[in-house]
């Protein structure tokens, strides 16, 4: 679980849009006190209950009124190809983050949730680290590097997101596989179950899968 890391993360950027959070609570136990927040656009409402000043305000403000802190912001026109949120990804990048959580994302709008989905498979090509969290799930990619899911999660589910991915493992689960092959046409790896006393292990050996870890 992202939050039960060991230490803080040096340069970890926390990015936060304006999709709803129900519960804060949960979402501020994930938030590091060394954490860079960016927040893009109508993110801004959430900062207070967030407790966590901004560091960076991206936007083109057509959602929130432009505000009047002295924190560094960055204007951006109405017309654009990035949405805000990727603009600020692309400027976290460049500023040297290898570490990101992205807040606020998903649920609402269809569209934005899946274009912010696709930021993760580019952060990591990048090989950057990079999850989305929200009320009820944690979000990554799996693709070279193993991954594990504590059993506090309800169930977790692993997704075909980019062309097919092969040479699949996974242990300590309900429904193990090895050498699987999943494909973004059949979903047949949902809801899987961390056996009692243990952590399940994902290996991927050949592309990329999407997995949300789903909370109890």
């Amino acid at each position: 679980m992202l939050k039960k890391r060991g230490g803080f993360p040096e340069k970890r950027c926390v990015i936060v849009a304006g999709a709803g959070i129900g519960d804060y609570d949960h979402i501020r136990a994930y938030l590091h006190p060394t954490d860079f927040m960016v927040y893009c656009d109508s993110g801004l409402a959430h900062m207070e209950r967030l407790r966590a000043p901004a560091h960076l305000i991206v936007g083109d403000f057509d959602s929130h009124e432009r505000p009047d802190l002295p924190v560094e912001t960055i204007v951006l026109p109405e017309e654009k190809d990035d949405t805000d949120t990727v603009y600020a990804v692309n400027e976290a990048i460049a500023r040297g983050y290898d570490d990101f959580l992205l807040i606020g994302t998903t649920g609402g709008r269809l569209d934005h949730t899946l274009g912010n989905i696709s930021i993760l498979l580019r952060l990591d090509t990048l090989q950057k680290r990079a999850a989305i969290v929200d009320d009820i799930s944690e979000i990554e990619i799996v693709s070279s590097r193993p991954v594990t899911v504590p059993g506090s999660f309800a169930y977790f589910s692993l997704l075909g997101i980019d062309g097919q991915a092969k040479g699949i493992s996974v242990e300590n689960a309900k429904y193990p596989l090895s050498d699987a092959t999943i494909d973004s046409e059949y979903p047949y790896g949902i809801s899987n179950e961390v056996l009692p006393g243990k952590e399940a292990l994902i290996r991927v050996g050949e592309g990329r899968l999407l997995l949300v870890k789903i909370r109890a």
